[in-house]
């Protein structure tokens, strides 16, 4: 990819529009949360203080109520009976025994009473709405509150002012709100410290990197280092570093493919040019009568042709794809010999070939196709043997071997040599990947792969054989079983 497809890509990519980063999210999330969970604490809390407080007051109506009980005939002092409703904080204290309900004190002007509460069967769900009624109430409200007296079924009555209540309650909540604030402030500063250290500040190092390396993906420079954390940051910056590595180095391959494929438009130029004057004087070899120059005469022509024909395909397609493969049915047997006519591979050779194809065996292929695949990859079991020399035909050998399995052409492409090395296992079939030998190009096996694919067949390295054993399967070509009544009934 060069600056102007990036240019253009980077124009055609969306922009995020610049907001709250993750750190000032975090923030506000963590305040917003310590606040909820302060605020379901506060509810039951000030019902609880509510009910605290009445008991409180029940507990003084009670005491008083006891005191007035036990004076004689009611001769209770006007004074006493003041200092008992103060300390309880009530305007009236009352006592029901039995089925009879006394006024026990009273001061001298009894208001009205707006509410009653009854601490007898207070519960949570009850306590929070009154709670929140008692808060919020106007001033001055009067209220009756009713609890358990000594005996049971009997209970003490008092008429009270809400305000001191609802006055505690909002010095409570106040309290409250401030204890609140701290703790929320205390909690969101620790958590967004905690993660921000853990979690924040990495994803913003890995944000940084990949916005660096983005700009100039040929730099390494850029790419991430991981950290050797072990947990989930750890792997996406192991991960990162990875898919960085890859993209730097498919970037490279394809800038060396460019390079190289401009390379070989003009060898492949000039290299026809040549083709075809040796074409002229191998035309003129074919009319001298010497019966060994007749019998090498057609192979060269034939070769010389497919080389012309290959080059001006390079030539008019420009791009590293086949053409379609011309399929038709190809003495397999016969295309051997031609293989190891090409590659000098005679009786006299220092390496054996051996054509083991069996009888009559055809494939429904692309003859020069297929002609390509088979030499690249005797080409490249005859390097391997050379690499031991001095060579022994007992010992160094290429066989091919050819048969039918249904429908389906197997061949089999095999050496003596010493295998392929298991660092060229994993990108057998990839261009510049699989070549061990220095000054190779790793093309051939590519090359191999993507005809047979073409063919719908597969290539693939055998395993557990002497050498190197490479397995083709090539299907043939389904029937149209229309087409083929269509074209007898035209015949009938």
């Amino acid at each position: 990819m060069d600056a102007a497809q990036r240019r253009a890509l980077d124009e055609a990519a969306p922009v995020p529009s610049r907001g709250v980063g993750l750190s000032g999210k975090l923030l506000i999330l963590t305040v917003l949360f310590v606040l909820v969970a302060e605020i379901l604490i506060y509810v039951p809390a000030v019902a609880n203080f509510r009910n605290t407080w009445l008991d409180d007051r029940i507990a003084a109506g009670r005491t008083a109520a006891l005191v007035l009980e036990a004076a004689p005939s009611g001769m209770v002092p006007e004074a006493l009976v003041r200092e008992l409703l103060d300390s309880a904080g009530a305007q009236a204290v009352a006592l029901k025994t039995g089925p009879a309900r006394r006024l026990l004190a009273a001061s001298e002007e009894m208001p009205q009473v707006d509410v009653t509460i009854d601490m007898r069967d207070q519960t949570l769900f009850r306590s929070i709405p009154e709670a929140f009624a008692t808060l919020f109430a106007r001033e001055g409200r009067t209220m009756r509150v009713m609890g358990n007296a000594r005996r049971a079924g009997d209970f003490v009555e008092i008429v009270m002012d809400e305000t001191p209540l609802r006055r505690a309650m909002a010095g409570f909540s106040k309290a409250i709100l401030a204890v609140s604030l701290f703790i929320s402030a205390l909690t969101a500063g620790l958590v967004y410290l905690t993660l921000h250290l853990l979690f924040v500040r990495p994803m913003r190092r890995l944000t940084d990197t990949m916005i660096a390396f983005r700009g100039n993906p040929e730099d390494l420079s850029h790419a991430v280092v991981p950290t050797g954390r072990k947990d989930e940051i750890g792997l996406a910056e192991y991960e990162l570093q990875s898919m960085q590595h890859s993209l730097h180095d498919m970037l490279a391959q394809k800038s060396r493919l460019a390079a190289l494929g401009l390379a070989v438009s003009k060898i492949n130029h000039d290299l026809r040019n040549l083709l075809a004057s040796a074409q002229l004087f191998s035309d003129r070899l074919a009319n001298v009568p010497d019966p060994t120059v007749q019998k090498f005469a057609p192979k060269m022509i034939q070769a010389l042709d497919r080389a012309i024909a290959f080059c001006q395909a390079t030539l008019s397609y420009g791009r590293a794809h086949e053409a379609a493969p011309q399929r038709r049915m190809v003495d397999l047997s016969a295309l051997a010999d031609e293989v190891r006519d090409t590659m000098g591979l005679g009786l006299d050779a220092r390496i054996a070939f051996i054509n083991a194809v069996e009888r009559d065996v055809m494939v429904d292929a692309d003859t020069d196709q297929l002609f390509r695949v088979l030499l690249n990859l005797v080409r490249n079991a005859h390097q391997a043997l050379e690499a031991r020399a001095p060579n022994d035909p007992g010992r160094d050998q290429i066989r091919i071997v050819g048969r039918r399995e249904g429908a389906v052409a197997v061949i089999e492409v095999s050496d003596t040599g010493p295998g392929v090395p298991d660092r060229a296992r994993q990108h057998l079939f990839e261009a510049f990947q699989s070549s061990t030998r220095p000054g190779g190009s790793g093309l051939g096996l590519a090359i191999a792969s993507e005809l047979i694919r073409a063919h719908g067949g597969s290539v693939a390295l055998a395993d557990g054989t002497l050498g190197a054993t490479f397995r083709i399967a090539i299907p043939d070509r389904p029937i149209d079983l229309a087409a083929i009544r269509k074209q007898q009934r035209r015949r009938a």
